[in-house]
């Protein structure tokens, strides 16, 4: 059968099928590049301005307590690239700014990863607010952002609100347990905090055997404050078993993460016996 006159040859067909493919491969290629440099930006931002109690953070994100000076230019650049798509790095560029003490580039940061979700974000405006620094104090602006954080499962949040004392709703360390208790299920710093509570009463009864329970989930996940309270619990037999050999691996994880508490619980553990003056003072201890 003859071809239409016009009609286009199987061969001008193939080519433009061609142009397409070709056209929508570099449009992938282009994306995975993209995709891939977003991801190294973040990766970066995570490895030096994270923060640990970040709900935000994933569990293999170890995070850092404070950006370090000579990383601050870095985080700064880094979490700014990434910032464009993760409210995680919007949350840490404040940290950063705030390192480098420009308290109104890391408010506006954190104003931004707030409205993202970022509850880390919240928490970090309602300290400022609370304390008044860089921004007028506004106990009531606080507390708003306290408790959107603490209802999202913030645990810092929810600590943060119960221990904000005046305005219209007092403090509430009952309300506080409750919300700790949702967030203790996946969250480290939840699972601390709440220990913490259970440990002293506060809130409701005293329960050392949870508290230690909590506290031992959390050093799983080397939580410094946990595994310094684990040394303690274990090295006094607290909530379960006394074991001398456990406290001190304990206090030695945390003192490897920088925890002074720890060191310090480390140097009593091998020099346990103390000279005193005439009046008392301390003066050295002796070492076995």
């Amino acid at each position: 059968m003859a071809r239409n006159a016009g009609a286009p040859s199987n061969l001008a067909i193939m080519k433009r099928w061609s142009q397409r493919f070709a056209i929508a491969a570099l449009v992938v290629a282009l994306t995975s590049s993209l995709a891939r440099a977003q991801s190294a930006d973040l990766v970066l931002c995570d490895r030096i301005a994270a923060d640990p109690a970040d709900p935000d953070k994933p569990a293999d994100v170890k995070g850092v307590a404070e950006v370090a000076s000579g990383d601050i230019a870095t985080a700064i650049k880094f979490c700014g690239q990434a910032s464009r798509a993760s409210r995680r790095a919007m949350y840490a560029l404040g940290r950063a700014y705030a390192a480098d003490r420009q308290t109104a580039q890391a408010i506006a940061a954190w104003r931004k990863a707030a409205d993202k979700g970022s509850t880390s974000a919240m928490v970090e405006l309602g300290v400022l607010y609370g304390t008044g620094a860089g921004v007028a104090q506004d106990e009531a602006q606080a507390r708003k952002l306290f408790e959107r954080a603490a209802e999202a499962g913030n645990p810092r949040g929810v600590t943060n609100l119960a221990a904000l004392g005046g305005g219209a709703t007092p403090a509430d360390p009952a309300r506080a347990r409750q919300l700790l208790a949702k967030a203790a299920e996946t969250n480290a710093e939840a699972q601390y905090q709440l220990g913490l509570m259970l440990a002293e009463g506060t809130g409701g009864e005293k329960d050392e055997a949870a508290a230690r329970a909590l506290f031992e989930k959390a050093a799983a996940q080397n939580h410094p404050g946990a595994l310094l309270q684990m040394g303690a619990f274990t090295e006094a037999g607290r909530g379960g078993p006394k074991d001398a050999a456990a406290a001190k691996a304990y206090y030695q994880r945390a003192a490897d993460l920088g925890d002074e508490e720890a060191k310090k619980a480390l140097k009593r553990m091998d020099c346990p016996m103390t000279i005193k003056d005439k009046r008392g003072n301390f003066v050295t201890n002796l070492c076995f």
